[in-house]
């Protein structure tokens, strides 16, 4: 009996609350599957080598990786905003000047990325790659390191 009652319960609150739920959810793919129709190829993608180094400084660079783990290192200069925080405090993230997003490998920025882009941040970019990457090619001077004559 108390089975069928919670059973009863469930449904019911299934039923006024879903509506509005699966509404909302709706909304979100439609302006998801918008966004995919129309994103540029790489999804904002920007890569180390393609910023050069006095660029850096004019640009907000948010580091997507927990506390802890931007406190072991982080690019100078950037800001940290866990990536499952970044919707919730977009308001402090400018649209008048490029931002650039990193984590670790670029998966979670990624996807901190996505969700902003979709809410109508353009001059968003991600660091492919992330903070690794970024390290492995020379950090600020790796636009110059990727252009500079090969050594024989």
């Amino acid at each position: 009996m108390q089975h069928r009652l919670f059973s009863a319960i469930a449904l019911a609150t299934a039923t006024v609350f879903a509506p509005a739920a699966w509404a909302d959810k709706a909304a979100a793919i439609d302006e998801m599957e918008a966004y995919l129709e129309f994103v540029d190829y790489g999804g904002g993608v920007i890569f180390a080598e393609q910023i050069p180094a006095d660029e850096w400084k004019k640009m907000v660079i948010i580091d997507a990786r927990d506390a802890g783990q931007f406190a072991k290192g982080h690019i100078p200069g950037a800001i940290n905003m866990d990536w499952r925080q970044i919707l919730a405090k977009r308001n402090t993230i400018p649209k008048d000047k490029p931002v650039i997003v990193y984590c670790n490998t670029g998966s979670l920025s990624a996807q901190a990325g996505f969700a902003m882009r979709v809410a109508g941040w353009e001059n968003l970019r991600i660091l492919q790659g992330g903070m690794e990457e970024w390290k492995a090619k020379g950090g600020f001077d790796a636009a110059a390191k990727a252009t500079a004559p090969a050594k024989h």
